[in-house]
């Protein structure tokens, strides 16, 4: 008989779970009661040579296939036993920049990206990816400790967090537009120091706060500005080409010479009226 060859795992996979290649798999259950194990690959973060990533290196740990319901928080607790975690940022797919430092709002959030996403995980010190590289699990998310909602419960939780406090909204609404309208200030005060000031290279820069006020149109303008497209599409047509030319010219030189003798009509009636007109 012939012996069956034995089947090998997969390139990057360990312990026979599949895997890419250059991460570890460490599983992960959403409670103790769930049977089947989830995995997160990861790995530390690196970049090639030559491309700026915002992310600090030999601190930073790259994780994939982070279920929905793992949040910042959660992955923060389960990679806090490796080392203290300084941050925890979650995207759709992966980035050689973090997101801006900004202030969470309760009511002016993003929505939650659906599916499974990717996660950066700095720490304070390299050895916790060493460590978390090293993982073996399982981990699990929803303790009685630290419970994660699901299902029903976390229905009704978003429902309620979904009712806005009208108070509460507005002194955050206030709050924020007090920031911009600082900010603009600033911007537009800055902008003003560095008008008419050259640099280094002697190029002086010219923005449209030294500009003259423009006066809106008047009436008399628009008429000038129409007259003008008149003549200059009148230039452009071919003239006296075709016979209904012709006739439309002639049209409208008998109707200019009626309204030129009704004109002359009342200025003649006029001049009699006043005793000047002369006709001898």
């Amino acid at each position: 008989m012939v012996a069956r060859r034995r089947k090998r795992a997969p390139r990057g996979s360990e312990d026979g779970i599949p895997g890419p290649l250059g991460y570890s798999a460490v599983p992960i259950k959403f409670s103790e009661k769930q049977q089947a194990s989830h995995y997160l690959y990861i790995r530390e973060h690196r970049v090639r040579e030559g491309t700026k990533s915002s992310w600090p290196q030999k601190r930073t740990l790259f994780v994939l296939n982070v279920p929905p319901y793992c949040t910042e928080e959660c992955l923060s607790r389960l990679l806090s036993p490796c080392g203290p975690v300084q941050s925890v940022e979650l995207h759709g797919k992966p980035e050689l920049a973090g997101s801006p430092k900004e202030p969470k709002s309760k009511f002016f959030h993003p929505k939650p990206i659906p599916g499974f996403q990717v996660a950066y995980v700095v720490f304070r010190k390299p050895s916790g990816v060493a460590a978390a590289v090293a993982l073996k699990g399982p981990l699990l998310v929803s303790t009685e400790s630290h419970p994660v909602q699901s299902g029903v419960h976390k229905w009704i939780r978003d429902y309620t967090d979904s009712i806005l406090d009208p108070e509460t909204l507005r002194v955050e609404v206030d709050t924020f537009m007090e920031t911009y309208d600082k900010k603009i200030a600033e911007e537009e005060a800055k902008a003003k120091e560095e008008e008419g000031v050259p640099d280094d290279e002697g190029w002086v820069k010219v923005t449209r706060r030294g500009r003259r006020p423009v006066l809106p149109r008047t009436e008399a303008a628009s008429l000038r500005v129409l007259e003008r497209e008149k003549r200059k599409r009148a230039r452009k047509e071919l003239l006296n080409f075709y016979a209904w030319q012709h006739r439309q010219t002639k049209m409208e030189h008998l109707a200019q010479l009626r309204t030129k003798f009704e004109e002359d009509k009342q200025r003649i009636e006029l001049m009699r009226a006043q005793r000047k007109f002369r006709p001898y």
